[in-house]
């Protein structure tokens, strides 16, 4: 895990592969992301739209890209991130989110 971000008492916590794929994204994109991140440390989750995948798993949706993550406790962990091409979430997602999840 790495760049750890704090605001208002919530962590944010993102995985290298995160960060990577953030900085490929077009800066307005970067600042929708940042936007919603934001609002997400601020505890503010009816602003933004987010999905339920597998228990404590969930996916933030901005535009066609999606952003992997849970809580636990006031810490936020985004542990994957994909441009959305098909109806479903790749399960190979879920999983790696689900492993990380349990190893925390």
């Amino acid at each position: 895990m790495s760049n750890v971000e704090y605001w208002n008492g919530t962590e944010a916590i993102f995985l290298d592969t995160v960060v990577k794929f953030i900085q490929k994204l077009s800066y307005t994109d970067q600042a929708k992301v940042a936007a919603n991140i934001m609002m997400m440390r601020e505890g503010d989750f009816t602003s933004i739209r987010t999905k339920q995948l597998d228990g404590p798993i969930c996916e933030l949706i901005i535009r066609q890209y999606r952003f992997v993550f849970f809580r636990k406790g006031a810490i936020i962990y985004f542990v994957g991130a994909f441009k959305k091409k098909s109806a479903k979430t790749p399960i190979q997602e879920i999983r790696h989110a689900r492993d990380i999840f349990k190893n925390i």
